[in-house]
């Protein structure tokens, strides 16, 4: 039996359900719907809602039909399930009541984007739905999508939707909207209105005055480890639930959204679902960029090549385990930006039990996917800032080193957007690590000026040789120091 709203009285009886409400219905539109939204805006949105205060959520594909096809039978119906060490609960989800899919209905999305009922956009579209430049973070322009969407053809990019819309919500009189990124960069509310005014300036200077004084993206920090869900957890959940939930999503109890308090219309109350609004995200997102976003990242890298597949073997490893707590410690931490409420002995200790939680199955190589996009905001920005107070970064090098070897010929940069690049260096370089280092810095386009020193790229060699000569193991030892488990 499939989860449905006609079979909701077979579920069973400790699956909480959300009750029914009749309050006008304001709207969100999700760009990127997957299973992180679902896990975590969803969850907060369904929460705030009460009786006098209804919010709904037309989810975006922008590609692929899945999603859409999951949960159109399930009427937009899912199950959340939280694990931790032995401990289970399930919920209802019934905050999303449309799914459309960009790649086959344009029109649909656009429309839904201009709806005078729509008052917040959130997103989750990963890096590289961004078309930025990673060092320079401007808007990739000569890119064939945004290139496509700027001549006005059929929108292929997130601008080019967003921009078709709130030109036919200023030609209607329909208020501007709400952006609310939630993709792991740097500042990100800032950054996507950045590239949206200048896409739009391209086409029509005055419509990026409208959007200007119409549109509001407030800077967010997301926290919330959702694995990629799996028959077998699926099948699980079915056996617990009793009914087939084919879009059921199992998680951690961890959950954290923190929002700076800039909107441009209606929005949820989030903040009575426990979400943080605040004057300023950046101490916050800074720290969950360097803490758990680096550390995730070198547990990826590191981890595969040690034959790990999942982070709870990863962080079991005590020498892997020593590294990372050496990294954060002795690196990150002094890099970041002191604030009431953000205490980073305790977020780490946090950081480290939801690492080793057993009960969720969080893959290394999904973790690893997209590494060109990511590492600007979660290594190198750190290391760039010590270079700056004159401050050397071995550990974060060294996992650079564990990046630039898995790019060799890992499956998991297959989706990378510098995969070609990767392939091209590693072949013309032979196996000269300077001349590999060299052109990895120079060429790609993620490091900043400060790494193209000879003395940098020597350390770096270095790392990259040791790391390919003695394997990552013998690697890892003489950085971990006082931090050896």
């Amino acid at each position: 039996m499939r989860l449905s709203r006609a079979n909701l009285a077979a579920l069973a009886d400790d699956v909480a359900q959300p009750a029914a409400s009749d309050a006008p219905v304001r709207r969100i539109v999700h760009l990127g719907i997957g299973a992180f939204h679902r896990a975590h805006q969803a969850v907060y949105t369904q929460d705030a809602m009460t009786p006098d205060d209804g919010w709904r959520i037309t989810g975006v594909s922008l590609r692929s039909p899945q999603v859409r096809d999951t949960l159109a039978p399930q009427d937009g119906l899912y199950t959340v399930t939280e694990r931790s060490n032995g401990a289970t609960s399930t919920r209802l989800i019934t905050a999303i009541d449309t799914v459309l899919v960009a790649a086959e209905d344009p029109r649909a999305v656009i429309a839904a984007l201009a709806d005078p009922d729509t008052h917040v956009v959130t997103l989750t579209v990963t890096e590289k739905g961004y078309y930025r430049h990673p060092a320079s973070g401007a808007l990739l322009t000569d890119d064939p999508a945004i290139a496509n969407d700027l001549g006005g053809g059929v929108p292929r990019t997130i601008f080019g939707y967003l921009a078709a819309a709130l030109e036919r919500r200023r030609n209607a009189g329909a208020g501007g909207l709400t952006l609310v990124s939630c993709d792991n960069l740097s500042g990100n509310g800032t950054l996507l209105m950045s590239l949206l005014t200048a896409f739009v300036d391209h086409r029509d200077p005055d419509m990026g005055a409208w959007v200007r004084a119409h549109v509001a993206a407030p800077d967010t920090m997301i926290d919330r480890i959702v694995p990629a869900s799996t028959q077998a957890e699926r099948a699980s959940v079915a056996a617990a639930i009793g009914v087939d939930d084919a879009a059921a999503i199992v998680t951690e109890p961890f959950r954290q959204w923190v929002i700076e308090d800039r909107f441009a219309g209606p929005r949820p109350a989030w903040e009575t679902a426990g979400a943080q609004i605040v004057d300023d995200v950046a101490p916050f997102e800074l720290a969950k960029l360097r803490l758990l976003n680096a550390s995730h990242s070198t547990l990826a890298y590191v981890g595969l090549q040690l034959g790990h597949a999942f982070v709870h073997e990863a962080i079991a490893d005590p020498v892997l385990r020593a590294f990372v707590i050496a990294q954060m410690q002795e690196e990150a931490v002094p890099s970041l930006t002191a604030a009431a409420g953000l205490d980073p002995d305790a977020y780490i200790d946090a950081i480290l039990d939801r690492f080793a939680n057993a009960d969720l199955h969080h893959r290394l190589d999904q973790i690893a996917m997209d590494g060109s996009q990511k590492l600007p905001q979660r290594w190198i920005a750190t290391v760039t800032d010590r270079l700056a107070k004159g401050l050397d970064s071995p550990r974060h090098s060294l996992s650079l080193a564990a990046w630039i070897a898995y790019t060799a010929d890992a499956p998991g940069i297959s989706d990378d957007p510098l995969r070609d690049r990767f392939a091209a260096i590693w072949a013309e370089s032979a196996g000269d690590p300077r001349q590999l280092v060299a052109r990895f810095v120079t060429e790609l386009g993620i490091f900043p000026a400060q790494f193209d020193d000879a003395a940098i790229i020597d350390s770096l060699a270095q790392s990259v040789a040791t790391w390919r000569a003695e394997g990552p193991r013998a690697a890892l030892l003489p950085a971990v120091g006082e931090f050896d488990a």
